[in-house]
């Protein structure tokens, strides 16, 4: 453990903390972390929609209508549907902002630059016809959300690197000093915003000229594939996790740096779920956002959840049973860097082993418990990663009790599991505590 410990220290902890710092990865963040909201607010109506009430949908037909439903769905493919739409924008924001220039600009020409990269179509099958047909002048709803989510991304950070490189070499069009503010930006824009809308053009030719339908699909298959084996497979998501909690344990925030390469493949399997919830289909995927944050990260990353209630009621020293009063009420709404840094678990030889088994176990088990019907896969319905347990479990799977058993399984599996390495440290606190006590004493 000392050699694991000197390895984060001397050779892993400089490493994380550029990655940390790498302006693309917090762009990436920071600008799909903008739809967020949205996407909440999407899924308080999805909710909504499907309450698992017996005679609800029968009682809203009577009241509002059949239509009630497709109606009610209306905010739901306006905003958790335009996820990939949001993040064209905010990614190139967040990316000017970290380089200084004009945010707003570039996340105009980025946004374009993604519209045109998307063609204005939509399949349609008539009545009584087998085939579909491409009706044109209309925009794919299909593409702006998590589908597009790929494209959205490499547009961002490539419009707004061009941009940003245009203005460091001065190819502007420089307006006199008497035009206004406003103006003179727009002005600033004609040539960044023109070289990266022309490249895209003729991208989009090309790929079309070879018979390919759009950007989107050539970058689903040469990006989205790959990081979907990662992201969606039992293994690739015990590994991702386990670099997670390593970063964790050098003291940074493993869940943004990785989510930040991950959560576009995490939010693309909540929308195909929820796309089929919606449809009354079986859910095709178990790895979503929800999966993790609602059914792993149970009071926080590592589950803290169980040690914070360990601290609260089990705990001997004066030091844990202060931490936890303060860490239960934050660990209850999946906040626990009070934990983290306050045990620490942080460089801690002791704490870092259930640190890094709890997660890994969860996984396991939840992800097997669905796989094997016992439990209801997550619905795509995107609650607040701050939803307290129990009700987090019941919501994410569409009101289905199963979610909230399988979250009171976890809380226990990660109380026993950080039950041993608790109580030993614990000791070793209330020891050093007597050792403090005995030396004012004798002083």
């Amino acid at each position: 453990m000392n050699k694991f410990l000197g390895f984060l220290e001397s050779k892993f902890m400089p490493f994380a903390g550029k990655l940390a710092a790498q302006r693309h990865l917090g762009a990436l963040k920071d600008g799909i972390i903008l739809a967020m909201p949205m996407i909440i607010i999407g899924s308080v109506f999805l909710i909504l929609g499907f309450l698992p009430i017996p005679g609800y949908a029968d009682f809203m037909a009577s009241v509002f209508g059949d239509q009630w439903l497709a109606k009610l769905m209306y905010p739901t493919d306006a905003t958790f549907n335009m996820m990939g739409l949001i993040a064209a924008f905010g990614i190139a924001y967040r990316l000017a902002e970290r380089y200084g220039i004009d945010a707003i600009t570039a996340g105009v020409i980025s946004l374009c630059a993604f519209l045109l990269a998307t063609p204005f179509n939509v399949p349609f099958t008539p009545d009584g016809a087998t085939d579909a047909i491409a009706v044109g002048g209309a925009i794919p709803v299909a593409l702006m959300g998590s589908r597009g989510l790929f494209v959205a991304i490499l547009i961002a950070l490539f419009s707004t690197e061009v941009y940003n490189l245009i203005l460091k070499k001065n190819i502007v069009i420089k307006m006199p000093d008497s035009v206004p503010p406003a103006v003179s930006k727009s002005f600033v824009a004609l040539v960044p915003g023109f070289i990266v809308i022309t490249t895209i053009f003729l991208i989009r030719l090309v790929i079309e000229y070879f018979g390919i339908n759009s950007i989107h699909d050539v970058v689903q298959l040469v990006l989205g594939k790959p990081l979907g084996l990662l992201g969606g497979s039992l293994i690739g998501s015990i590994f991702a996790y386990m670099l997670i909690m390593m970063l964790w344990s050098a003291g940074l925030h493993g869940t943004n740096i990785v989510g930040g390469v991950l959560n576009p493949v995490w939010l693309m399997a909540t929308e195909e779920n929820q796309i089929a919830f919606r449809a009354g289909e079986e859910l095709p995927n178990i790895f979503t956002a929800q999966f993790f944050e609602i059914f792993i990260n149970i009071g926080g990353t590592g589950a803290t959840f169980g040690l914070a209630m360990l601290m609260l009621f089990w705990a001997r020293s004066q030091q844990m049973k202060a931490l936890g009063k303060l860490a239960a009420g934050p660990g209850t709404f999946m906040i626990n860097e009070p934990i983290i840094f306050g045990t620490p678990i942080v460089m801690n030889p002791l704490l870092i082993v259930p640190f890094f088994l709890t997660p890994i176990v969860l996984i396991i088990v939840t992800y097997y418990s669905m796989k094997l019907g016992l439990v209801a896969k997550p619905a795509g319905i995107a609650i607040p990663w701050t939803t307290p347990p129990i009700i987090g479990g019941y919501l994410a799977t569409g009101g289905k009790i199963s979610g909230a058993i399988m979250q009171a399984v976890n809380i226990v599996i990660a109380f026993v599991i950080y039950f041993p390495f608790f109580r030993m440290w614990d000791k070793m606190k209330q020891q050093e505590e007597g050792g403090v006590n005995n030396s004012s004493k004798v002083s």
